[in-house]
């Protein structure tokens, strides 16, 4: 009993000294973020504020400058949240449907083109650039959030029917033939049968695409124009730009706030992430 004791007490030292060490940015970030300038000067890294002060948060929403635009990061917010959600929402609906067709209505050369759509997931999106470039300026739809949403939809395609492919592949397929010999279709089949089994999938999918398309920075860099740069865009034009004090306590609450949604979902849905990735980690 003694041992099984020192092995928990073990195990938990080591659970909390690698939590510590995970939220001592976040604790740096918010301790500063509440501090004026001369007490960020004249303080301790870690110390705690003598008292709260929201001046920094108001001056990195609003007022902060990000080059010539004083403006904070409110404007880089809002196109973040009018490019995210309907990115999130079409490339998880795409690759449902592709994951459904490529496991349960497979034919010649299905799985081919499955393993073809899997080298989306491994290229480095770098080499993506000057093409998707082109693509957007024929489209008429570059250096806008319209272009935002269509680059990130064909840049998340191939994560997301990985996921539903290897989960609806676990999905008898009597289920399936069943139901074809009662008449239904295959839409009919998709939304009376497959959806309320997917559940757990849309979840992990959902959190994933929205923490990869709110955290992107090479895409919002590369295809916004002034008036659709994304929020990662925003922070780090603030950040560096120039000015005769360096305004830390605005720099570590614009970064929080950069970072607030994606850190929310996380703790509302963070169990179903969990599950989801559970349920389907022996499939396909």
């Amino acid at each position: 009993m003694t041992a099984k004791h020192l092995a928990r007490g073990l195990l938990y030292a080591v659970l909390i000294l690698a939590a510590i060490f995970f939220l001592a940015p976040l604790y740096v970030m918010l301790v500063t973020s509440f501090k004026d300038a001369e007490e960020i000067r004249n303080g301790n890294l870690l110390s705690l504020p003598s008292q709260l002060n929201f001046s920094a948060w108001g001056s990195a929403w609003s007022s902060a400058c990000t080059g010539t635009d004083c403006r904070g990061l409110q404007p880089f917010f809002w196109n973040s949240v009018l490019m995210v959600f309907p990115a999130v929402i079409v490339s998880t609906v795409w690759g449902a449907i592709n994951g459904y067709v490529l496991s349960l209505w497979k034919f010649r050369g299905s799985d081919l083109l499955f393993g073809f759509m899997l080298f989306g997931v491994f290229m480095p999106f770098q080499v993506v650039l000057l093409p998707m470039s082109q693509v957007l300026g024929w489209l008429g739809i570059s250096s806008s959030v319209g272009g935002l949403i269509f680059v990130h939809c064909l840049a998340g395609l191939a994560g997301t029917t990985l996921f539903f492919r290897n989960y609806y592949a676990a999905v008898p397929g009597e289920l399936v033939n069943a139901a074809r010999i009662d008449g239904a279709g295959f839409w009919r089949i998709f939304f009376r049968i497959i959806v309320p089994l997917s559940t757990p999938i849309v979840m992990v999918t959902l959190i994933w695409q929205f923490t990869n398309i709110w955290n992107d920075f090479l895409f919002g860099v590369a295809f916004s124009g002034a008036d659709s740069k994304p929020i990662t865009v925003g922070l780090n034009n603030m950040v560096n730009t120039s000015s005769s004090v360096k305004n830390y306590n605005v720099d570590m609450a614009a970064a929080v706030i950069a970072g607030l949604p994606t850190m929310l979902i996380y703790v509302l849905a963070g169990q179903y992430f969990v599950k989801g990735l559970t349920a389907g980690a022996v499939k396909g």
